[in-house]
């Protein structure tokens, strides 16, 4: 049976033990893990490779940290205050990023943190921050339930797919008192990447490409981990990414939701009945304004069109739909569900 890869406890180690230990980090690190000489001396070898650690002469080394940054901490969940562990953990290793960048990473942190603490139903939670001289990467992983799991149980979805759409409208929380519900949604946007694992599935949103996705994968991972990245050079800013979905310069609300029709599938089944409607237009009256991306969908049914275009406009008449990248077909489907519409307010006769 081949052996475990231990080299990211070892890794985690030798990070936590170097500035303690500049002169005897093997053997500290060696003892804690009951490990020989060889392994450890191997990691100490990558880390500094890596730029993780530095080394100071060669018969009797001195190690320390090297420019880069890596740190792995464990928690319990319960009475965990995420502003502490952001002040006393992560910002040390943060303190010289430009202030538009650390300004986003406390608060992805610290919201997906809080969203651990307070949603997961879990026991524990692992923050690890690596940073070198290019980006700043941290996850935040708990032992809960699992947030597409919990987002399909709490609104009766018939497939944890689904949560996908839901998070991606924003606005969702399982606790309204408590919470706006506009954590993930606006973190997920502050960041280049930005990805949840739980059990089989990965929600994926990067700065570079068009799409949010969810992807099935092979390993059933329990709990929530969340991934972040973001670049150092970036000139993103939190306001800035607040600013683009509120309501205009003078109003600070979350008025303005994209919502990618796409998601209201599941599997290869066509967009066609008033049930797949209703789910994709869940909520979405808690916006203003209200953008459906039809791309890659190649049509729509009558009953579809009609329950979002005629019904739910009839009955939200506040709420402005906005259809973008329509195909003809599913233009030609919109506009008659629309005429229906002006034809029930007396606009136009039904033909």
């Amino acid at each position: 049976m081949p052996r475990p890869d231990r080299s990211a406890e070892i890794d985690a180690a030798l990070l936590a033990h170097v500035a303690a230990h500049p002169r005897d980090l093997v053997r500290v690190v060696g003892n804690r893990l009951e490990l020989t000489r060889p392994p450890v001396l191997a990691r100490i070898r990558a880390l500094v490779a890596a730029g993780y650690l530095e080394k100071t002469g060669t018969t009797r080394p001195v190690y320390g940290p090297g420019r880069n940054r890596r740190a792995h901490f464990r928690h319990a969940l319960q009475g965990l205050d995420e502003d502490r562990v952001w002040r006393t953990e992560a910002a040390p290793l943060l303190a010289d990023l430009p202030a538009n960048v650390r300004d986003i990473c406390h608060h992805g942190l610290t919201e997906m943190l809080n969203n651990a603490v307070d949603h997961s139903e879990g026991t524990r939670v692992q923050v690890l921050v690596d940073r070198n001289d290019q980006r700043v990467a941290m996850a935040v992983i708990d032992d809960g339930v699992g947030i597409f799991r919990k987002i399909a149980r709490a609104l009766d979805l018939p497939d944890e797919r689904l949560a996908l759409l839901e998070l991606h409208k924003g606005k969702f929380t399982t606790d309204p008192r408590h919470h706006s519900g506009e954590g993930v949604f606006f973190t997920s946007r502050m960041f280049d990447v930005f990805a949840i694992h739980s059990h089989e599935l990965v929600f994926d949103h990067r700065e570079t490409a068009l799409d949010d996705w969810l992807f099935d994968v092979d390993r059933d991972a329990p709990g929530t981990a969340v991934m972040m990245e973001i670049a150092l050079d970036s000139k993103r800013t939190a306001k800035e990414v607040f600013d683009r979905y509120s309501g205009g310069p003078d109003d600070y609300t979350f008025a303005k939701t994209v919502v990618p029709v796409r998601l209201a599938k599941v599997g290869d089944e066509n967009l066609v009945s008033r049930s797949q409607a209703k789910r994709l237009m869940q909520r979405v009256d808690r916006f203003r304004v209200v953008v459906l991306d039809f791309a890659e969908v190649g049509s729509i049914g009558q009953a579809f069109a009609d329950e979002v275009f005629r019904v739910f406009a009839n009955e939200h008449p506040g709420v402005e739909l906005v259809p973008v990248h329509a195909n003809p077909e599913v233009q030609q489907m919109i506009r008659r569900a629309e005429v229906a519409r002006d034809a029930d307010a007396g606009q136009l006769p039904l033909l």
